[in-house]
């Protein structure tokens, strides 16, 4: 686990810019089945997660079509919740960050820490604007 104030900025990125924290299992699966669409972003400490994930997450809601609910957990801190939305993510094997878009409760689309690494923010955020205009 990564101490709370290391972490802090990061989780602040997210949540100041609308995200929901969700810090147990109960809050993901309830998040995640409501009823609409949710993105759900695995946040992490590592430097693809600062210059890319958390960038292309914000830039994306700024899309007229954005997801009605957009929540966090984070890697390495948030145990229980992130082993719920990667519960919920399969057959997608774990990674963060990732960045994952549910429709009533359904996973249909995800951006895996692959597509993240090496991206710039702002091709993440259109794959994710794409992904909006189908599903949203």
């Amino acid at each position: 686990m990564y101490p709370a104030e290391l972490v802090k900025p990061m989780r602040d990125d997210l949540a100041l810019a609308g995200f929901e924290e969700l810090y147990t299992a109960g809050a993901v699966e309830n998040a995640i089945n409501k009823s609409g669409t949710t993105l759900v972003v695995v946040n992490s400490v590592c430097g693809c997660a600062a210059a890319n994930a958390r960038p292309a997450a914000k830039l994306s809601l700024q899309n007229a079509k954005k997801p009605d609910y957009a929540v966090t957990v984070f890697a390495g801190v948030d145990v229980e919740a992130v082993k719920a939305a990667r519960d919920l993510m399969v057959p997608f094997p774990p990674s963060s960050p990732s960045i994952a878009l549910f429709k009533d409760g359904e996973l249909v689309h995800m951006v895996e820490r692959h597509h993240i690494e090496g991206r710039p923010a702002e091709l993440i955020a259109e794959n994710l604007i794409g992904a909006y205009e189908e599903f949203c």
